[in-house]
């Protein structure tokens, strides 16, 4: 087993390294300026994502799809993934992580579109969405939507399912002193309560619960940021000349620093918002919408709330905190755990309370948006009979998370998540003059409150528009 864990783990920081890493930032530069830098649209995504559309055709809101993906997305990684950049790359990390967000909601937009742009609804009656149907119906290549579906339900189980079960647990642990398999029985029996409703319950919960968390947390940043403003402008010099490799002291180069500053902050950043990984863009084409480019557009902020906003302020907050105590502090002396726990200690009596409880929800939530990706890929794989195993073992799957040592199980499913990214990224690229086409139609020379006759057809007959 010691031999395995080094080997999966070798293999796992080898795939998330130099490869990944290029391929993913190449892509996220080739669809900004291919969809002439479709950031722009963000405000109007925000507008959308709130706005009532009677007319779409779907099975959840277009808001209950963004909260499905925001729940999957916005979790640990945007605490302790941001603190684990720091630690290991230094403060100007943060910066870029923070720019890869900008450029990822072009990647979000695209995918998002191709899976809206080809969903149908099956015999069973139920819409059926993903990159898997966008390789197989747009590029015609069974094969490779097989493969990403495979790495999708191994993904889900893992590094969804088991290892946010197992972060909930020891954060409960930790905080409020609860046995482990007391935690995981109370997670196990919410999720089954949950997801025994169908996409819709899960839409309306994660409509509920995504909102509150994500606000509880930037309300407890925001409030460390006050208390430390005295520090917030060095820590923001810091963050910007870290990033460039600038000693902040001498005034210096260092092309190791910046390397280091650009490697973890592009790794935290693209785990973070999963922009290029083809995990969101399944569970937006459930949504109630009337052409594909609205829906991209919506799903396109999640990548903002997330990066932009959310992990930016993790890494303001952090840094400000340190620079409090020691303005020469040497980062990579703290843990990823530490960092978060000494900005939120600021706040008096209840900061690390608001800490570990956005911690937990963030894990628990997580765990369901990951239960929905899974869903469709296994439905794909094998039917609606697989679906039915597939709810029972990830129910038993939340309560074993929560009590065994995941490291390899955490090696593993990290794989099969960076793995998904390449399937999605070989669509993108090659359904690309669809993405433009589409975006040309009902944004840059049409009109985006216009009907998609495709969509209509889909939802009103219940049959593809191929069939």
């Amino acid at each position: 087993m010691e031999m395995l864990s080094d080997v999966i783990g070798k293999i796992d920081s080898f795939l998330w390294g130099a490869p990944l890493l290029i391929l993913l930032v190449c892509t996220h530069l080739f669809f900004t300026f291919r969809l002439k830098f479709i950031q722009r649209y963000i405000p109007l995504g925000i507008k959308l994502s709130v706005a009532r559309d009677p007319d779409g055709k779907g099975e959840i809101s277009q808001f209950g799809a963004l909260a499905i993906a925001l729940a999957a997305t916005i979790g640990t990684g945007n605490i302790i993934g941001v603190s684990t950049a720091i630690v290991m790359g230094g403060p100007g990390a943060v910066f870029w992580c923070w720019l890869l967000g900008v450029f990822g909601i072009a990647t979000k937009y695209a995918e998002t579109l191709l899976s809206v742009r080809y969903r149908f609804v099956g015999k069973d009656g139920i819409i059926h969405g993903g990159p898997m149907y966008a390789i197989q119906e747009g590029m015609h290549n069974k094969w490779l939507a097989v493969l990403f579906a495979v790495f999708t339900v191994i993904a889900s189980v893992g590094i969804g399912c088991m290892v946010q079960s197992n972060a909930v647990a020891s954060f409960s642990k930790e905080a409020f002193s609860i046995p482990v398999w007391i935690t995981g029985s109370v997670e196990a029996i919410l999720f089954f309560v949950v997801v025994i409703g169908g996409i819709s319950i899960i839409s309306r919960v994660c409509g509920f619960l995504v909102p509150v968390m994500a606000l509880l947390y930037t309300a407890g940043c925001i409030f460390v940021l006050a208390i430390n403003a005295p520090f917030v402008l060095p820590a923001l010099t810091l963050i910007v000349k870290s990033a460039f490799g600038f000693k902040a002291i001498s005034g210096g180069f260092c092309g190791g620093a910046l390397m280091l500053a650009m490697r973890y902050g592009i790794a935290r950043g693209l785990f973070s918002n999963e922009s290029g990984l083809g995990s969101a863009p399944i569970v937006a084409a459930s949504a109630k919408t009337i052409n594909p480019v609205r829906q991209a557009l919506i799903s396109s902020t999640g990548t903002f709330w997330d990066t932009v906003c959310i992990c930016a302020l993790t890494g303001l907050a952090v840094v400000s905190s340190i620079l409090k105590f020691d303005m020469n502090a040497d980062f990579s002396t703290y843990t990823a755990v530490q960092l978060p726990k000494i900005a939120f200690s600021a706040i008096p009596v209840i900061g690390n309370y608001i800490l570990a409880v956005s911690l937990v929800i963030f894990g628990y939530t997580t765990i369901i948006g990951w239960f929905c990706y899974g869903k469709q890929a296994i439905v794909y794989l094998g039917g609606a009979k697989s679906f039915i195993i597939y709810r029972i073992v990830y129910f038993f799957l939340v309560f074993v998370g929560s009590v065994l040592e995941l490291s390899v199980v955490w090696d593993f499913s990290d794989i099969a998540n960076g793995l998904m990214a390449i399937p999605n990224i070989i669509a993108l690229f090659a359904l690309n003059s669809v993405i433009c086409e589409e975006t040309k139609k009902y944004l840059w020379q049409g009109d985006i409150n216009a009907v998609d006759p495709r969509c209509r057809e889909i939802n009103d007959k219940g049959v593809s528009i191929k069939d």
